[in-house]
Formats: C-alpha cells, sequence, structure tokens
C-alpha cells in the first residue's frame, strides 16, 4: 500500500518539476492548457468503475443470501421427511428437532443477522440433531439420506450466516463516496454562468442518481437488513408446514421447544 504511494506522490512530483522546468521550453508559453473538465473527465471514469465492481460485488452477495436462505429450508423439510423412514422414538426425536431448528432460526438468528451477528438457538438443535443421528440405525434404509441433509442444512447455514456481513468493506464505500463527491462538485464547479437552468436541473438529477446508485449498493450489501433484504419466508413456509405435519403425527407428544424455538428441556452443547 505504501508503495503505490511513494509511487503517485513521486509521479505528482517528478510532473510538477517538468512543468516548471521543460514545458516552455518543449511546446512554449502559448500552449492550450488542461482545463478542469479535462481533469474531471478520469475522475467520472475511476468513479463509474468502481461504483459499478462494488453493485456486482454486492449484487452477488446478496444472491447468494438468497440462495442459501432457500436451500437450507428445503434441506430442513427435507431431514424432516427422510426421518419418516427411521424406525423407532428416534424418529420422533429427529423430526421434533427438526421443527424446532427450523423455528430457533426463523425467530432468533434472522434477527441476529440483521445486526450482521448470529444466534445460539439454532446450533443447540444443531448438536440433538448429530446426538439423534448417532442414535439411528447405521444400517437403516435412511441413514444415509438423513445425514446428507442435515449436512446441506449445516452448510447452507454457515454460507447464510458468512453472508450476513457486507462484502464491501468501509474504508471502499467512503472512497466511493469520496470520488463521487468529488465529481459532482467539479461538474458543477463548470456549470456555465448564464442561462444554467437546464444544466442545472440535469446535475442535480445526475446527483440524485448518483447518490441513489450508492445507497442502493450500501443496502443490498447488508442482505438480511435494510430496504431490500432476503427474508425468513422460506424458512417460515417450511417452519410451518413440518409444525403442522408434527401435530397430525404425534397428537399427544409436546414438542420440546416453544413457539420462538427456545428449548423447553435442558440445553446441550452448541454445534453448527
Amino acid at each position: 500500500m505504501w508503495v503505490t504511494a511513494i509511487v503517485a506522490v513521486s509521479a505528482l512530483v517528478i510532473g510538477l518539476l517538468l512543468k516548471r522546468f521543460l514545458r516552455a521550453r518543449l511546446v512554449g508559453e502559448n500552449a492550450e492548457s488542461v482545463t478542469v473538465r479535462d481533469l474531471i473527465s478520469p475522475v467520472e471514469t475511476l468513479a463509474t468503475l468502481i461504483l459499478a465492481f462494488a453493485i456486482v460485488v454486492a449484487a452477488e452477495s446478496f444472491g447468494a443470501a438468497g440462495e442459501a436462505s432457500r436451500t437450507e429450508a428445503g434441506a430442513v423439510d427435507h431431514l424432516y421427511e427422510v426421518a419418516d423412514f427411521v424406525e423407532g422414538p428416534t424418529r420422533e426425536r429427529l423430526q421434533a428437532d427438526t421443527v424446532c431448528y427450523a423455528r430457533a432460526v426463523q425467530f432468533h438468528e434472522w434477527p441476529h443477522m440483521a445486526r450482521r451477528g448470529t444466534s445460539d438457538v439454532p446450533s443447540v438443535w444443531s448438536t440433538r440433531l448429530r446426538k439423534d443421528l448417532k442414535e439411528t440405525d447405521k444400517n437403516g434404509p435412511a441413514f444415509e439420506m438423513i445425514v446428507a441433509a442435515d449436512d446441506e442444512r449445516s452448510q447452507a447455514r454457515q454460507k447464510r450466516i458468512s453472508e450476513a456481513s457486507p462484502t464491501i468493506p468501509a474504508v471502499m464505500y467512503w472512497f466511493m463516496l469520496l470520488a463521487l463527491a468529488v465529481v459532482i462538485a467539479g461538474l458543477a464547479f463548470c456549470l456555465p454562468h448564464r442561462k444554467l437552468g437546464t444544466e442545472l436541473t440535469c446535475l442535480v438529477v445526475l446527483s440524485a442518481l448518483i447518490a441513489g446508485c450508492l445507497m442502493l449498493t450500501r443496502d443490498i450489501d447488508r442482505p438480511f437488513d435494510g430496504l431490500i433484504r432476503v427474508d425468513a419466508s422460506a424458512m417460515r413456509a417450511t417452519q410451518m408446514d413440518i409444525s403442522d405435519d408434527f401435530a397430525r403425527d404425534y397428537p399427544k407428544q409436546p414438542l420440546p421447544c416453544d413457539a420462538s424455538g427456545a428449548s423447553t428441556t435442558r440445553p446441550v452443547a452448541a454445534a453448527s
């Protein structure tokens, strides 16, 4: 980083020295000088490229967050379904813990992700699911399917959590803001002194569009917060579906969690 700064400063100093001692001799005193418009044009190009890059990166992160959320919801639904093939009391425990996991993700982890954090409540049910799997018949027809579904759920959760953090560093955001401010100020400086109504209107519209693009980029770079965000609709639908299935299959058996997914039994160590 320091090498880049040193090279840039050195190039500026050398250029100014050459201008001072060689410009008049090489091109003459009356040679056409660089205008403010000439200086602003490269800054415009630089700001546009940086903003375009930031939009692409933020959009990719937003899309990945949505895909991970849908994948996780599908894996949870599949995990509940394949548990039907497990024999004995382990089936009920697997399905009960799956329902509680879905509730915990929806009601506990989603609000935490808006603050770029995570919750330990879903991890309690992840651990219990792993414990249930250890008690499942390893030679049973559904064992490998259950393990695969749980592994897909775990990976999707980790992906979802990782996408909750902004992908654009704060330093880059402030650099973009500074570059765009320089562009707007430079364009305003170059406006004509008279009859500037049309030009001023266009500059105001351009400034609003630039600011809107930057705010939009900032918003979608936080996939689970802001005006444009990935909601818990996929997990909510799965949670409601498997909750209804559990109530129908085990009408006299209470779940080991409350309506929000918090454990009503003694908690165990956390896992992913």
